[in-house]
């Protein structure tokens, strides 16, 4: 008897009915032989589906993919009779892009009834889509069809609007207004509908797709660790993390260092594999050659099972440091084009040498700009993020403009973050090449990052219809340039976060001291640690060294610390308790309330913090310390300095974080400066104006003092009586 007669006979043996038991085997067996044909059938169609060069190469390369790229715009409201609004988004290179949308919500004024506007979107210089909006106000929505040759690698819209006076049936006239009368909203987005071209064995295929921004998105690219990772393990992943997060353009999105065999690792096509050759799986060390790794590291590529790896493996701690490295490296990673590549003692793995020097240039290329009235292209410059501009800075860009000009009524304006610098009238003249110079104001800190407008008002003799010619004309020359003197910055607050930690754009002696034993929220902490970090880390240089026990004096002398985990795990965290500003108990179970903050003991056992400190090892250093009683409090602490937009909200030294999500800024230091000599010559810089009227005034006084006792000794006076 087969199985399954077996398993209806005893399924029916107890039934109470007339009818014989073969006729219901052989009916059965049909139906359950069909129902298991289709759970079969459904299992498969339910299993998530991959697609992969080798193994399946058309079962879903054609598979219609869709990603939204939000614009990092800020809502935007505008004024004047031509207006206009820039943003920018990326397309991945491995995108087949079969259509492209742009999805924007804008809301005019209400206009007179004579009046009307009309709103034109162009794309990397090209004019492709005219509309005129309801003559109403409220919240209007636009979604437009870009055509796909005017798409590029990256790429620049601008939405511009004008004010249009009918004067009869069929003319119109531009409209001058000062009212604001156009607002471009935040939530504006390029949709993308697309095939994904599969990666192939090349290394820098791999990369591509790894740090795509859709990729990153949708969770689907992973850096994996060994379980237990060694120190050196750790600080190779810290050295590839931070150099992908240097390009990473996935809004929100991290992309998370895990261990194998985690949820993270296991949802995610694209794994960068980091370890030594002993710490590797069995599948990934058949793949190597164990022979060549006593004198060199690998990077090498493989993929199985709808999975694609990059293997970084050596014998060494050293060459496996340095193949990190390379990878932190995306010039050479986009160069090697091998699937293979062999790291030695020898290989230059640096990226290449960021300049603190004054000059930046604004513009790789001439930027040209058309049309009449007010055009403008605005530049961002930055500094590292541990320097700020100091006196002595200057903007100085040099432009060429059309001869048919109103020269009476243009001009040229340089804005430095919005705010207007200078401005000079054009002329007929200068017209092939005029230059304008405007220095940025003495004692005004702009940070290390800021944004250099220059804005042409096209003026013509004639200008009675809408502005679509395509002249009027600019030109900004390649050869602008931003004159920027800069000085270190010099505040142990979170405001200039991480500065501390990176010097001239890379690594400042990083000393990591890390839990004895890593859990996976301590993974999670120091992604979410080294994600800012390598954000602004532009080099690959520098030195990060992490530690399992407090390491010596010495080390900490000479080293800016990062502190995480809790104290029963970390030892030197149990040892500073006392130089904390949020301190635990005796038994290290909760925080302890203090003068920012009153905490009730069950509270304090499920908060975490994150407390920026001066070194008490090393006045000149910096201290970060992300602690709770719980790692997973720890991470949730974390979260407030994977990113930019979240650091921006603190101003102090601390940061706390309980399990609702509710955070809390404070500052304890009364002197945030480190170096106590330039702080003083910053203040006496910062009231020189109140020192030199102070000492008018006591120089003042001095003069009437001495006047009246003169006075008073020539009328006799001051003569003591007999």
């Amino acid at each position: 008897m087969e199985w399954w007669d077996m398993f209806v006979n005893k399924f029916f043996i107890n039934k109470q009915n007339g009818t014989k038991q073969n006729g219901i085997n052989q009916g059965l067996f049909v139906k359950l032989a069909l129902v298991l044909l289709v759970s079969i059938l459904s299992s498969l169609s339910l299993r998530p589906s991959v697609s992969h060069a080798a193994e399946t190469p058309a079962a879903n390369s054609n598979e219609l993919k869709t990603y939204t790229v939000p614009f990092q715009n800020p809502t935007t409201t505008l004024s004047g009779d031509s207006v206009e609004a820039n943003m920018y988004f990326i397309k991945m290179g491995y995108w087949d892009v079969k259509k492209l949308t742009i999805n924007f919500n804008f809301q005019i004024s209400q206009l007179a009834n004579t009046e009307t506007s009309d709103i034109t979107l162009s794309l990397n210089g090209t004019k492709f889509y005219s509309f005129r909006p309801e003559n109403r106000t409220g919240l209007q929505t636009k979604t437009v069809e870009v055509p796909l040759k005017l798409l590029q690698g990256q790429n620049q819209l601008k939405i511009s609007g004008q004010i249009l006076n009918k004067t009869d049936q069929q003319n119109y006239q531009v409209q001058q207004t000062p009212a604001n009368w156009l607002t471009i909203y935040q939530d504006a987005n390029a949709n993308f509908e697309y095939q994904l071209q599969e990666p192939t064995n090349a290394i820098n295929s791999f990369n591509a797709h790894f740090s795509g921004t859709d990729t990153i998105s949708t969770e689907n690219s992973a850096i994996v660790l060994p379980k237990q990772a060694t120190n050196a393990e750790l600080t190779a992943g810290m050295y590839a993390l931070a150099g992908e997060s240097r390009t990473i353009a996935a809004g929100d999105s991290l992309l998370p260092l895990t261990t194998p065999k985690s949820a993270a690792a296991k949802n995610a096509e694209y794994q960068l594999v980091i370890g030594t050759y002993a710490h590797l799986a069995p599948e990934f060390q058949k793949q190597l050659n164990k022979t060549r790794l006593n004198k060199n590291a690998v990077i090498q590529t493989y993929s199985h099972d709808n999975q694609h790896y990059l293997i970084v493996s050596s014998l060494k701690n050293k060459l496996l440091q340095k193949a990190s490295r390379f990878i932190a490296n995306q010039e050479l990673m986009q160069q090697t084009s091998a699937s293979t590549k062999y790291i030695n003692e020898n290989t230059q793995t640096f990226t290449s040498e960021l300049s603190t020097g004054s000059s930046t240039q604004l513009t790789t290329q001439d930027d040209y700009l058309t049309g009449a009235k007010h055009q403008s292209r605005t530049y961002f410059v930055s500094l590292p993020v541990d320097r700020t501009n100091a006196d002595g800075s200057e903007i100085r860009v040099h432009f060429r403009y059309a001869k048919n000009l109103d020269f009476k009524r243009s001009l040229a304006t340089v804005y430095v973050n919005d705010t207007p610098l200078g401005s000079k009238r054009l002329s007929a003249a200068k017209a092939d090449h005029d230059e304008l110079t405007v220095k940025l104001p003495k004692g005004q800190a702009l940070g290390h990052s800021f944004t250099v407008r220059v804005a042409f008002d096209l003026e013509t003799s004639q200008q009675n219809g809408a502005d679509n010619a395509q002249t009027p004309w600019a030109l900004v020359l390649a050869n602008s340039q931003a004159e920027i003197h800069s000085r270190p910055v010099d505040s142990l607050l979170l405001s200039n976060y991480p500065y501390l930690f990176l010097k001239d754009s890379t690594f400042n002696q990083i000393a990591v001291v890390r839990p004895e034993k890593l859990t996976a929220y301590d993974y999670q902490t120091l992604t979410n640690i080294f994600n800012l970090i390598g954000n602004y880390a532009q080099s690959n240089g520098g030195q990060i060294k992490f530690y399992s026990h407090q390491p010596s004096q010495s080390v900490l002398k000479n080293s800016n610390v990062i502190a995480f985990g809790t104290p029963q795990q970390n030892k030197l965290i149990k040892k500073l308790n006392s130089k904390l500003y949020f301190q635990f108990d005796k038994q290290q179970h909760g925080f302890l309330s203090n003068e920012k903050m009153s905490i009730e003991k069950q509270y304090g056992q499920n908060i975490g913090t994150v407390q920026l400190l001066r070194s008490p090892y090393n006045n000149q250093a910096g201290l970060l310390v992300v602690t709770a009683a719980k790692a997973r409090d720890v991470y949730l602490a974390s979260t407030q300095i994977n990113a930019q937009k979240n650091i921006s909200q603190y101003q102090g030294d601390t940061i706390v974080v309980d399990q609702d999500n509710n955070h809390y800024g404070y500052r304890f230091k009364k002197h945030q400066s480190l170096n106590k000599k330039a702080a003083f010559k910053t203040t006496v810089q910062k009231n020189s104006k109140l020192l030199l009227y102070l000492g008018s005034a006591i120089v003042a006084i001095i003069i009437i003092l001495g006047a009246l006792l003169l006075a008073l000794r020539k009328n006799g006076l001051l003569e003591r009586k007999k």
